[in-house]
């Protein structure tokens, strides 16, 4: 442990890395020093919008969050060590991937924001998987501009620009108008070979707009791609008064690539070499795993991306996991504080999750849907969280927290068991990261049932994709010539890292087997409330 002194001094000195993310929830900073070591934090919550159908932040948000959140993260950074944050030696961005931001040649925002969250991009992924040979998601950044041109939108012609949310926060703080390899995968397809949009299918979609005349080609308004270790500009002056509105903080700090949450999961979890896995569990899920080979054909559950250094990646991702779980919880919260029991967040939800490991292995009959929004993997465009029983079943505390922590990977168990049985996909680990994880052994454990393997956490893991981004931009500064990203993960990062492995119980895999079966035959039920209650 440094002394205070020391640390000062490499604050001072600029020997430091701060990697910002804007995730579903809260947008968190943390600052490193030259051993990956967190040195300070800072947050900010918020929470998306449905407006007008659509899953959306306002852009004004995204500001007064960025900056509230390095606000507290420089007060912290000032009680702790007595010095202003001025100086650092790289910053990192990082936000929730996939999203849809297209601007004009004025830089104005010509649609609202669209979410990962959103689906109304049916039509669209029909037509592109078809001309593409290759898996469309409904989230991924093309299928909604496309599916904006089948419905005519006027504002497209107008089109100078597309990217996403940490693209777009990366453009605003340097000028440059590029993307992290993973994240820019979870815009257009990736050509594996070149690290760069497929221009085969890049041709293929300018001529199924060709007779629209719009006064731009596809790659004309993608960002840039660039891969891990790769400078991604400077902090501008403009920038950097947009972080901190007092005027502090220096310009021309280097910026790494920005990327997705999906890349910045596989860092922080050693995930980037092949046959590794991570799974991100929070207000969705995701699992990523680094694929010796091509898959042997489309598959409409399982996107294909990157890793931040450009290998190709088997991605499940599911829309919803722990929103309806948090929502049973506040509930128990109100509870507790209707009858005058002071008990804090981090009590409720431990005392709650290991309750569920008292619970049957098959969750004693019960059945829940956590379906805020629409599922692509069970294939819904809309969801309606929901909890079911027959009267017979065995209806208490543990078997509901323990339905509710198993429906949560539901969606997870579907995608990854075809590609586990179809096409005999090997992991040598899976790392998990996220919220869900934060009550130690519990999501571990769970996990480790519904996906029949051992489940890692790391010290690390409730970090996720903020620390991810601040060794990304570590990295870029510190890395050895042609030192790969995993040997700079493996041998300097993670040499010494802390974590805990949870082998699979076969009672628990069993009884997890069990619940899904049930989970599948009841997607009538789902699908009756999404029909019904409008």
């Amino acid at each position: 442990m440094m002394d205070k002194m020391t640390v000062r001094n490499i604050i001072l000195d600029g020997k430091t890395v701060l990697g910002i993310e804007l995730g579903s929830t809260r947008i968190k900073g943390v600052l490193l020093d030259s051993n990956h070591e967190m040195l300070a934090q800072g947050g900010f919550s918020w929470e998306n919008r449905l407006e007008n159908g659509i899953w959306t932040y306002h852009m004004d948000e995204v500001w007064s969050g960025l900056q509230a959140c390095f606000a507290e993260l420089k007060a912290n950074v000032k009680k702790a060590y007595d010095v202003e944050l001025n100086n650092i030696g790289a910053i990192g961005i990082s936000a929730m991937m996939h999203g849809y931001l297209v601007f004009n040649e004025d830089n104005e925002l010509l649609a609202p924001f669209r979410t990962w969250r959103n689906t109304m991009t049916d039509e669209a992924v029909k037509i592109l998987v078809k001309e593409f040979d290759y898996q469309i998601p409904q989230r991924w950044s093309i299928a909604h501009l496309y599916q904006s041109v089948l419905d005519n939108h006027d504002y497209i012609k107008d089109i100078r620009y597309m990217s996403t949310l940490a693209g777009y926060v990366h453009w605003m703080l340097t000028g440059e108008k590029v993307l992290g390899a993973d994240d820019a995968s979870g815009m257009f397809p990736i050509d594996i070979d070149t690290k760069d949009f497929d221009a085969g299918m890049l041709e293929k979609f300018d001529a199924l707009v060709a007779d629209k005349g719009y006064p731009w080609k596809l790659k004309d308004i993608l960002p840039k791609v660039l891969l891990a270790g790769e400078s991604a500009g400077v902090l501008t002056a403009e920038g950097a008064k947009l972080l901190d509105p007092t005027g502090g903080l220096q310009a021309g700090i280097p910026l790494c690539p920005p990327e997705g949450d999906g890349g910045t999961g596989m860092v922080a979890t050693n995930s980037v070499k092949v046959r590794t896995g991570n799974v991100s569990a929070g207000t969705s899920v995701f699992s990523m795993i680094v694929l010796e080979k091509k898959l042997s054909k489309v598959y409409p559950e399982i996107d294909l991306v990157t890793t931040p250094d450009g290998s190709l990646v088997a991605m499940v991702h599911c829309n919803n996991c722990t929103s309806d779980l948090n929502a049973w919880v506040s509930v128990f919260k109100e509870f507790c504080d209707t009858f005058g029991v002071d008990m804090d967040m981090d009590t409720l939800y431990g005392g709650l999750y290991r309750k569920a490991l008292e619970g049957d292995k098959d969750c004693g009959g019960l059945l829940a849907y956590n379906y805020f929004s629409g599922e692509h993997i069970t294939h819904f465009s809309e969801g309606r969280p929901l909890f079911v029983r027959e009267q017979n079943c065995r209806f208490n505390l543990a078997n509901f927290m323990r339905t509710h922590l198993c429906t949560s990977l539901g969606a997870i168990k579907v995608g990854n068991d075809l590609l586990v049985e179809n096409e005999g996909v090997k992991v040598d680990c899976i790392y998990g990261h996220g919220g869900l994880f934060k009550t130690e052994g519990v999501g571990q454990k769970i996990m480790a049932a519904a996906l029949d393997t051992s489940v890692s956490v790391m010290k690390s893991a409730g970090e996720g994709g903020a620390w991810g981004i601040a060794v990304l931009a570590a990295y870029m500064q510190w890395k050895e010539e042609k030192e790969s990203l995993g040997d700079y993960l493996e041998n300097k990062v993670f040499a010494n890292a802390e974590s805990t492995t949870i082998a699979p119980d076969p009672e628990d895999v069993a009884g997890f087997q069990v619940f899904i079966e049930r989970y599948k035959a009841g997607l009538a039920i789902e699908r009756a409330a999404v029909e019904t209650l409008k």
